[in-house]
């Protein structure tokens, strides 16, 4: 039989999504249900008015082809949204609708990456950025969030990363995993470097309605920066919409959009015709504000009593996150205590504590410190899990 390609061998994956079939494996297996304090996945359902928009695109057979770059009119919403940030205003046609935010991360890496072109991507990171990358040829020049800075890097340390190689920087304001917010300060110093050395942004801001301190800022507010950055956001987090599987490119230059379009056409034609009229509702309706209030307000109080309850466990500390739905745990003293790695001790606390929780690693090098929460789950699960947690640690500590 042929061989596959080789370019199969520089294709990463999604750990999380390894770990819970490891998790799955553990509970079938032992017949112990796990806490589960690790998933990305927002802890409510869609608001009723965008199912009910659903439901009524089926009825009313919006079941056809649309056409690749998305309907008109969620096109017109989502430039209509992100012009709120910007420096110039979007219109439709600087709007692309794809499956989900992965595309986009795909389809602008592949518009851009020649073999050997350099993107500097922050570390720890979503590890998609660094998986199609590195699939495309491409050299990842990882650059440390430091827990210190909020989880930021220094402007001064992005201009030692850039070479003449350099073609993509890529940020991620709310982050995942460390829950860190690009101030706006530093975000302004980017879009000058950006520019001063002719390089493209990709701007994820898939959890831009998630800052729980101060307020959402885009690198596309600066001026310059429309033309040079593609956003990436979507439906998934803010309205808990995941499996509709609908997110959407945004950029001022108009050969990028034609790119992403063109990639999308051929990878999946157009996306799902009923998510789309979902997606319409949840971003144009007023029915929607309150419940994107009401999980955002539940996510706050959930993280302020995550934070208290990791910070009284021996050998372990957090900073408050400033957006999304995750927290970083500093565990290196019990890392040293033990002689054990951060993924190791992950595996530990879920055969012995029985709760589920990530290593810092599966989000890159320097997550070796870290293990990674979220704060998606109820408040009681959030006490029963860490209550398992710091009762473990105490009886190896």
């Amino acid at each position: 039989m042929k061989t596959f390609s080789a370019r199969m061998a520089h294709l990463g994956t999604e750990n999380a999504f390894s770990v819970i079939t490891k998790a799955k494996k553990f509970e079938k297996e032992s017949g112990i249900n796990l806490v589960y304090l690790q998933i990305g996945e927002p802890g409510f359902d869609a608001p009723e008015n965008v199912k009910a928009a659903t439901i009524k695109a089926v009825q009313d057979n919006q079941t056809h082809y649309t056409p690749t770059p998305g309907i008109p009119a969620l096109r017109e919403a989502v430039a209509q949204y992100h012009s709120k940030y910007s420096s110039t205003p979007y219109e439709a046609e600087d709007v692309v609708i794809v499956s989900g935010g992965k595309p986009v991360m795909f389809y602008m890496i592949n518009a851009l990456i020649d073999p050997n072109d350099e993107v500097i991507v922050p570390n720890p990171c979503y590890p998609i950025y660094e998986s199609v990358t590195e699939y495309l040829g491409g050299k990842v020049v990882p650059i440390q969030l430091k827990e210190e800075n909020g989880f930021n890097f220094t402007a001064e340390e992005l201009e030692t990363k850039i070479t003449d190689k350099t073609k993509l920087i890529i940020i991620n304001s709310p982050q995942n995993p460390t829950g860190g917010v690009i101030p706006k300060e530093l975000m302004g110093q980017i879009a000058e470097i950006a520019k001063k050395h002719d390089l493209w942004v990709l701007s994820d801001e898939i959890y831009d309605q998630m800052v729980h301190d101060g307020e959402h800022v885009s690198i596309t507010n600066f001026d310059g920066m429309p033309e040079r950055t593609v956003i990436l956001n979507g439906a998934s987090k803010t309205y808990a919409m995941t499996g509709y599987r609908l997110g959407w490119g945004v950029t001022k230059n108009k050969q990028m959009a034609a790119y992403l379009e063109q990639l999308a056409c051929n990878d999946t034609s157009c996306v799902n015709t009923m998510a789309q009229y979902a997606a319409l509702e949840a971003v144009t309706s007023p029915d929607t504000k309150p419940a994107v209030q009401y999980m955002l307000s539940e996510y706050k109080k959930r993280r302020d009593l995550m934070v208290d309850l990791v910070n009284e466990i021996p050998g372990m500390t957090c900073h408050s996150p400033k957006g999304a739905f995750y927290l970083m745990a500093n565990v290196r003293q019990i890392l040293d205590k033990l002689g054990i790695t951060a993924a190791e001790l992950c595996d530990r606390i879920m055969r012995e504590a029985h709760v589920l929780i990530l290593p810092g690693t599966v989000f890159g090098q320097y997550g070796d410190d870290f293990v990674r929460f979220s704060y998606v789950s109820t408040e009681e699960n959030i006490r029963k899990g860490l209550d398992k947690i710091k009762t473990f640690i105490e009886s190896v500590y």
